[in-house]
This record gives C-alpha cells, structure tokens and sequence, in this order.
C-alpha cells in the first residue's frame, strides 16, 4: 500500500538534486537505509532500501571507468549528480550506478544491494533495470526514484568487489559500505 496521499507527498519525500551533488564518499554512508522506488505504468512499485554500495571516485581511481577519461558509454558519469549511469559487464548484467557529483567530476555509487537482494545482477534483473535507464534523472523520474528514511546508524565498509585490474591501493581502498 502507497504511504502517500497524493503527488506532492511523494516528491516532498523524493530525494532532491542537492542530496546527490556531493562527494560520493560523504553520500555512501547516508544513502544506506534509503528506500529505492521502482515503478511501473500499471501501479506496480517495488520499494527496498539500499543495503549495499561501493564508490566509485573520479578519473584518479583506477577502478572508476571514467579514469581513462570520457567516452561514449561513461559520459552520463560527467553529469551533474542524480542521474543514473547503466552498464553491462560480461555482455550480461547491468550495473546500476547513481552519479554523484557535480558537471567533470564523475564519481558515482555502485548499488550492489537492496533489502535482502545482493549483488549488482542481482539488483537489477529484480528492479528490470537496463540501458533504458541510462541518464533517468532520480529527482524527477516516475520509473525510479530514492525517497528518505531514517539514517543507518551501523554499518560496515571493506574493499570493493572484483577490481583486482586496477591494483593497489584501489584494490584495498574501503569504499563498500553495507548495512
């Protein structure tokens, strides 16, 4: 059941522009516990809280794809913050990413888990997320959204997952946080 009333309640609980237009890292443990809405034409949504995400910080961390500058695929990365970087890896999963930031400083958050769902395949075959949602703007969107609650108080980091390509010290940098 829909905890609104009306539009208005549902885009005042609606995570705005200036939430996203900071440092990836400051947003990582305060995204935590926010709840994802994904919603479809007939009604249908789909609202879990974020359980699980790792940094990605700019064109200086090797494990970023836009540390070998802009391309045609990481472009929405040099975007104001709140939009959503899609990409596949292994020519199978979607990787949903929420750009953080502000315009040239492409940093962006890796969702790796919503409620008890884990791993970024994961999330994204559960939510149907795929290259059509590349550039959907979280602050305005009526597909996909990040509406407040209340701040995780604990919660854990530890080295991202699957970038030994990029070496050390990206490899042990603490940018996954986890509820």
């Amino acid at each position: 059941m829909d905890r609104f009333n009306s539009k208005d309640d549902l885009l005042n609980s609606r995570l705005n522009h200036t939430f996203y237009q900071r440092d990836a890292l400051t947003i990582a443990p305060e995204i935590l516990g926010k709840t994802l809405v994904r919603a479809w034409p007939d009604g249908t949504r789909i609202c879990l809280p974020i359980s699980e995400v790792e940094v990605y910080l700019g064109t200086h961390d090797r494990a970023c794809n836009a540390s070998k500058g802009k391309t045609e695929r990481n472009q929405i990365m040099f975007a104001n913050g709140g939009v959503i970087y899609m990409y596949l890896v292994y020519g199978m999963h979607w990787m949903f990413n929420i750009v953080t930031g502000t315009v040239d400083q492409p940093e962006a958050l890796l969702i790796r888990g919503i409620g008890n769902i884990y791993g970024p395949g994961r999330v994204t075959r559960h939510l149907q997320l795929d290259k059509h949602f590349y550039g959907e703007d979280l602050a305005t969107s009526e597909m996909i959204w990040l509406e407040e609650a209340p701040p995780v108080k604990r919660y854990s980091t530890g080295p991202r997952v699957g970038i030994n390509y990029a070496g050390e010290p990206w490899v042990s940098m603490p940018w996954r946080y986890k509820i």
